[in-house]
């Protein structure tokens, strides 16, 4: 799995800037978008720099072809220790965290959407349990071959996997390696709906518009907010709820609230649910 996209000047990451949304596309679809160093050092940097970038609000992460993410790319990891003699200074770590592209990921301040189009395998999972919403296609299928490939997860998948799904399921997952569709991912509350492969995208990039529709500060505010909340117990996430709301609730005049209140309103009157 080390083939690169053909054209030799074609990115392994693609962007595409769609006003206030960046749709960002892992692209090395012959090798099913296997997180080779140069993939994940390029989409740790697509991250980096949409983080500093105040005109993106809100990024949709999909894959090229028919894979989502098919993890490290094994291939690679297996030269590399070849080319080390066989043992690498801090065995496969010294491979790996060169570049970590969850971090990268987790520090963009506003909303990620996964658009998951296809397989999502052990990195590619972590990578897909790194956004904040998951959309998949029917075609979607999640693995945690961690324990096959013989490496322990290191971009948070032990504990943010069953913090989704509850401690049971995801012991059947990790400690099995078996897949979960589309379907199961759904009836188990991994990913919030599944959608026809060619409304994938525009399902996402139309979540993205509701999401871009609250108040700027809110919607990096509130993400923050659940995200510091839910890495602490109950007690603690209501204390620090209590102190971030005191403190920006302040900002808000009445005047600011009476001005969407009409626009809260027709929206609420125009909508029916998911």
């Amino acid at each position: 799995m080390s083939a690169e996209p053909k054209a030799a000047d074609e990115p392994i990451v693609l962007v595409e800037k769609r006003g206030e949304i960046a749709l960002v596309t892992l692209n090395r679809p012959r090798a099913m978008n296997a997180l080779s160093r140069p993939l994940r050092t390029a989409i740790a940097d697509t991250f980096e720099a949409l983080e500093a970038d105040p005109a993106v609000r809100v990024v949709v992460l999909t894959g090229a072809g028919k894979a989502f993410c098919a993890g490290l790319d094994l291939k690679e990891l297996g030269q590399d220790a070849s080319a080390a003699g066989g043992e690498a200074a801090g065995g496969v770590n010294a491979t790996i965290n060169d570049k970590d592209p969850v971090t990268s990921i987790n520090r963009f301040s506003g909303p990620v959407i996964g658009a998951i189009n296809g397989v999502a395998i052990t990195g590619g999972f972590e990578l897909a349990l790194a956004c904040d919403v998951l959309i998949c296609a029917p075609e979607a299928r999640f693995a945690d071959t961690h324990g096959r490939v013989g490496i322990l997860p290191g971009w948070g998948l032990s504990q943010k996997l069953s913090r989704a799904i509850g401690l049971y399921r995801a012991k059947e997952l990790s400690l099995t390696g078996n897949f979960l569709s589309a379907a199961q991912a759904a009836e188990w509350g991994l990913v919030n709906r599944v959608v026809p492969a060619d409304e994938l995208i525009s399902a996402s990039l139309k979540l993205a518009e509701d999401m871009l529709s609250l108040v700027p500060e809110c919607l990096t505010g509130y993400k923050s907010l659940i995200n510091e909340g839910f890495a602490q117990s109950f007690g603690d996430a209501l204390a620090t709820e209590k102190r971030v709301s005191g403190a920006a609730n302040k900002a808000v005049s009445s005047s600011a609230i009476e001005d969407r209140r009409e626009a809260i309103r027709q929206r609420g009157q125009t909508q029916t649910g998911n």
